[in-house]
């Protein structure tokens, strides 16, 4: 690095925020029109569950994803990427059965974990000194569009049905186009560094720890999160509210999530990493007990707040990761990618197995007991991590 990398690259930092906005606009299709799938189909909650976790499957090859990222230019992969998502996402409405439905959602992850995999690493190197705004900017883009997805979809349709919701994919070509002159000449890691590598085993084995402690606090988040998101529109149509009712809700949360996303990351480099997740974790138990005790109108208030808690866990514990000095920075984020899809996507079925099995109102009050299990592990948390010894 030379001197001007300590400093924070706005331009460009936004740029690849835009991309993330971008590929997770179609990434959050699912969700909002789960409840007519699940109708038109007939799939069961568990299924539904199965197809966010099929969804984040591909996740399993992200440090092999991070160790390609790191030899060669990662910026390919952030330009194909939302090209393929949009396709694979845009013609949802069009699935005969649950094997289609299943196969678009499975690329689309492929796509997603390409996408996800080397963009932090980019924001990362155009941070500085600054990675927990970096990450907030990055976050943030990606809950808009889980704000925007939900209404896009749901606008979709509205004005020609489900089966013609593939009408919206002309948005996500056009912005691969506008990527491709955007970053076409990124490029990150240098051939001259890659003999400074040590082995990815033994970076593993170094930061098992760190990622252990990650993987506890996005299990126990993951409860009251599935239900909260991928579950919330199902919820709420249960409890006699449209359909609309239920994805402007979803929306709601998702927008004050940004919000939340956006002051956690400064906030953080300020006064701590840890001392964020400690606060979200303690009051998200109590604002899911709300949540499920409450109706009407101040069901909004209570999801506003939610939302913003709740999701300003990501980009402290994505910049906690990216705090670790190592130029094998993108094997280090494809690692803790899969230990997100591994520790969320167990706690997204076990949801949705509850949720059958008993209903989803004691689901969603055992999810309470469960978020509150995040606080000991936060505790337990080293101020820092190395990846070497």
């Amino acid at each position: 690095m030379n001197k001007n990398d300590d400093k924070f690259n706005a331009k460009n930092v936004i740029i690849i925020s835009l991309a993330h906005l971008t590929h997770d606009t179609y990434s959050a299709f699912l969700a909002p029109i789960l409840p007519i799938l699940i109708d038109q189909l007939g799939i069961t909650l568990f299924m539904a569950g199965m197809l966010d976790v099929v969804r984040r499957v591909p996740q399993l090859l992200n440090p092999l994803l991070g160790m390609i990222a790191d030899r060669i230019r990662i910026s390919v992969f952030i330009i194909l990427a939302p090209l393929v998502t949009t396709l694979s996402m845009s013609f949802l409405g069009l699935s005969p059965n649950v094997i289609v439905l299943t196969a678009l959602v499975f690329v689309s992850g492929i796509s997603a974990a390409f996408f996800h995999v080397p963009s932090p690493v980019l924001i990362k190197h155009f941070s500085g000194n600054k990675i927990g705004q970096g990450m907030s900017f990055y976050m943030l883009g990606g809950e808009l569009a889980r704000t925007l997805g939900p209404l896009l979809i749901l606008s979709g349709v509205s004005l020609w049905g489900l089966q013609g919701t593939w009408r919206l994919a002309p948005l996500g070509i056009a912005a691969s186009l506008v990527l491709f002159f955007q970053f076409r000449k990124v490029r990150v890691h240098k051939p001259e560094r890659r003999e400074e590598s040590k082995g990815y085993g033994k970076t593993f084995i170094n930061l098992l720890p760190l990622f252990l402690t990650i993987g506890g606090i996005i299990f126990f988040r993951g409860a009251m999160k599935a239900a909260l998101t991928i579950y919330l529109p199902t919820y709420l149509t249960g409890k006699d509210q449209s359909i609309w009712m239920a994805g402007i809700s979803l929306s709601v949360l998702q927008f004050s999530g940004a919000a939340g996303t956006f002051a956690a990351g400064p906030l953080s480099d300020r006064i701590g990493r840890k001392k964020v997740l400690l606060i979200a974790s303690i009051i998200n138990p109590f604002l899911m007990l709300l949540f499920v005790n409450i109706s009407g109108v101040l069901v909004i208030p209570v999801l506003i707040l939610s939302g913003f808690f709740l999701f300003m866990t990501g980009p402290v514990i994505l910049a906690t990761v990216h705090d670790v000095k190592s130029d094998q920075g993108a094997f280090i984020n494809g690692v803790y990618m899969t230990v997100n899809f591994f520790f969320a996507s167990v706690m997204t079925v076990l949801v949705g197995f509850l949720a059958d099995r008993f209903g989803m109102d004691r689901t969603y009050s055992a999810t309470v007991l469960l978020s509150a299990l995040a606080i000991p592990v936060v505790l337990f948390m080293k101020k820092s991590y190395s990846a070497t010894r």
